[in-house]
Order: structure tokens, then C-alpha cells, then sequence
């Protein structure tokens, strides 16, 4: 048992800075996704989880364009970084990642996306917290 206790000690001695980084980072996360939760709910449209027909168009894409994608991308993935953290982590891990699949792009994000929101107590509490920012439950 001492020398289970010296080896843990000599861990956290050693990789001290790379602890301190690490719960940092958690620490930021945790309390951007608590402040930025239920106003990225508030967000999602009430039909945006029914089934609807993709249309595509052709668009003139300028640098400012390209810019937000890639910003809204880095706040997705880090979204969800954060949520599989949190997981293990004190948060809210499940709703950060639903929240950063919903702002990134990538290949199969709608049928990923509708897996995740019909689990029941995902529904229960996006809903919940939509009621409280006084917009109506989605649609599944």
C-alpha cells in the first residue's frame, strides 16, 4: 500500500504541469458549456430533427464564409472534446457533445444526430431546457 501511494505521488510530481493544463482546460470547458447550453438549444429550430428533403445550390462562397465554418467547426469539435471529457469529468458531457455534433460539419451528421436526440433522457432535458428560454419542445 506505501509504495502504491510513493508511485502515485512521483506520478503527479512528475507530470505536474501537464495535471495543472489538464484540469484547466477541463475547468474552461465546463463552465462554457454551462453558459452557453441553453442558448445553443434555445438555437435548434423545432423541425429540425423530421426528415426533410436536402436541397443544394449553388452559391458564390466568399472568404468570410470559409472564416465561420471553420470557426463554428473549432467551437463544435471542441464542444464535443469537452463532452467526452465530461463524461468522466464533472459537466454535462452528453448535451456538450449533442451541441458540438450540431454545430460541426461532417459526413452522416443528420442520421448521427436523430440516434442521439431520441434517446429519452437527452429529449427530456433538451425540451426542458427549450421550456425554460420559452421556445416550444422539437420535434422528433
Amino acid at each position: 500500500m506505501e509504495n502504491f501511494i510513493e508511485s502515485i505521488t512521483e506520478f503527479i510530481s512528475s507530470y505536474k504541469v501537464y495535471i495543472l493544463w489538464l484540469a484547466t482546460i477541463s475547468l474552461f470547458v465546463f463552465i462554457f458549456s454551462l453558459l452557453s447550453i441553453k442558448w445553443l438549444v434555445a438555437l435548434i429550430p423545432t423541425n429540425y430533427f423530421i426528415k426533410k428533403k436536402k436541397v443544394k445550390s449553388k452559391r458564390s462562397y466568399s472568404f468570410i464564409w470559409f472564416l465561420s465554418i471553420i470557426v463554428k467547426n473549432l467551437i463544435g469539435y471542441t464542444l464535443i472534446l469537452g463532452g467526452i471529457l465530461m463524461l468522466v469529468l464533472p459537466g454535462q458531457g452528453l448535451f456538450t457533445i449533442l451541441m458540438g455534433l450540431i454545430l460541426s460539419n461532417y459526413p452522416g451528421k443528420y442520421s448521427i444526430e436523430r440516434k442521439f436526440i431520441s434517446m429519452p433522457s437527452v429529449l427530456k432535458t433538451v425540451n426542458w431546457l427549450r421550456k425554460k428560454s420559452d421556445k416550444p419542445p422539437l420535434q422528433i
